[in-house]
């Protein structure tokens, strides 16, 4: 509980008081007692909605990986996440094109 809540108190931190939503641990209703925020169970259907988006954007990450590759030897986080942005300004790209 006290990891859980040292976490969303740090999301709290940099990005302001919100509802939290998870997944049912029994840890985030006492740690959001003690913060003083909103918490929200979700729903087995609304777990399995947010599972299968996350293999989604793995699927797509691993597809676009095979034609960009990381040619860096020890990878850091920081090319990591310039990656994924060009993966999601390319993808909003072909949205776009779309409508």
């Amino acid at each position: 509980m006290l990891i859980a809540e040292r976490f969303i108190a740090d999301l709290v931190r940099i990005h302001g008081k919100h509802p939290v939503s998870t997944d049912g641990g029994t840890w985030y209703p006492q740690a959001c007692r003690f913060l003083k925020l909103d918490h929200h169970v979700h729903s087995s259907l609304e777990k399995s909605l947010i599972e299968r988006t996350m293999q989604y954007i793995k699927d797509r990450t691993e597809s676009f990986d095979d034609y960009f590759p990381c040619k860096l030897k020890n990878c850091k986080l920081k090319h990591v996440r310039n990656w994924l942005q060009l993966f999601v300004d390319h993808h909003n790209k072909k949205l776009e094109a779309v409508k």
